[in-house]
C-alpha cells in the first residue's frame, strides 16, 4: 500500500477588529469554521450567526422526537436552520467581516475596547 501525500486543509479563521494580544480580543473575535460538505459557520462563543447577523444556539427543539411525524418535523427544522446558518467560505468570511466592527457584549463595544486600550497606553 502506498500512503498518499498529506493534504493540508484550512478549517478555521479568526476575524476581529482588535489586535491579537488585546485583553478583550477573545470577547470580540469571530470564528469562521469549516463544518463539512463545503459549508462554513460564523460563530462567537458557541453561537452561530445567520446572514442577517442574528445569533442562534442551534436548531429549534427541546425534546427528542418520537413519532415519525415528530422526527420528520425535527429533521425539517434542522435542515432549515442549517440552510440559514451555513455559508460557502467566501460568504462566511464576508459576513464575519461585516459583523466584527459591530460586536457588543452587555453594551461594551469594539470601539469601547479600543478606546480603553488606547487610554491605558497614554
Amino acid at each position: 500500500m502506498t500512503i498518499p501525500k498529506p493534504e493540508v486543509r484550512i478549517t478555521r479563521f479568526q476575524v476581529s477588529c482588535l489586535p491579537e494580544m488585546h485583553p478583550d480580543a477573545d470577547m470580540f473575535t469571530l470564528i469562521v469554521e469549516y463544518r463539512g460538505e463545503g459549508r462554513w459557520a460564523v460563530t462567537l462563543r458557541g453561537a452561530c450567526f445567520d446572514a442577517e447577523g442574528n445569533r442562534s444556539w442551534g436548531p429549534p427543539g427541546d425534546k427528542e422526537p418520537v413519532t415519525d411525524e415528530e422526527i420528520a418535523a425535527d429533521n425539517a427544522a434542522r435542515d432549515d436552520w442549517l440552510a440559514r446558518h451555513r455559508f460557502d467560505e467566501k460568504a462566511a468570511c464576508a459576513l464575519a467581516g461585516r459583523l466584527a466592527p459591530h460586536l457588543a457584549c452587555r453594551g461594551y463595544t469594539v470601539a469601547d475596547a479600543l478606546a480603553r486600550a488606547e487610554a491605558a497606553d497614554a
